[in-house]
């Protein structure tokens, strides 16, 4: 078991909280971690890239010149891909970059992330993470206190609506619900800032 401390919004230390070993207490796999990054990325991509090909191109079908007696190359249509105009040859398709990945890798991911941000000390509890207004300048204020200024910050089931909107224009700071986590944004910022109620839903996830 890990206890750490939970920081108050003033950034002061608290009552500590135990996190489990299950979750927070692996010891940290690069391939797996490797393996949830690329599936992520992957599945992001759109894939709506591509180019003409030669069955594309709007030229007559017709045979260039005749095939035999003129002492040149032989050719069918213009619309070849070695001739200027012409589809290009092995272009991209649109198509879907995204692969398959099993759920058991996929929750391990997500634990030897939280493992790797426990190990490092890089992981921050509050009690709670709000705002009385949406506004930018209290929301960096906020994180002054805290101390971080490269941070993903997870809530319970929907953050709240005045830290939803002062983070928007926030460089560097993430701010997501529990059901929202994911390896890339843990392993992207330095600080995982975890509320008392994202870590109740993260145990409860992988009961």
């Amino acid at each position: 078991m890990v206890d750490i401390a939970i920081t108050t919004l003033d950034g002061a230390a608290g009552e500590k909280v135990t996190l489990s070993d299950e979750i927070f207490g692996l010891e940290p796999r690069a391939d797996i971690l490797h393996r949830v990054v690329r599936w992520q990325l992957a599945k992001r991509q759109a894939g709506t890239h591509q180019t003409l090909g030669r069955s594309d191109i709007a030229r007559t079908g017709k045979k260039m010149y005749k095939q035999k007696g003129t002492g040149r190359a032989r050719h069918a249509q213009a619309s070849a891909p070695q001739f200027r105009g012409g589809g290009r040859a092995f272009g991209p398709v649109v198509r879907s970059h995204a692969h398959d990945l099993p759920k058991k890798v996929r929750a391990l991911g997500l634990k030897l992330a939280l493992s790797a941000k426990a190990k490092d000390q890089q992981i921050v509890v509050v009690d709670a993470f709000s705002l009385g207004e949406a506004k930018t300048k209290a929301f960096k204020e906020q994180i002054e206190k805290l101390g971080f200024a490269n941070a993903l910050i997870v809530d319970g089931a929907e953050v709240e609506a005045n830290v939803k909107l002062a983070a928007r224009s926030v460089p560097y700071v993430d701010v997501l619900p529990v059901q929202g986590i994911n390896v890339y944004d843990i392993l992207r910022r330095d600080t995982l800032v975890l509320t008392k109620a994202a870590i109740d839903a993260l145990e409860a996830r992988f009961k």
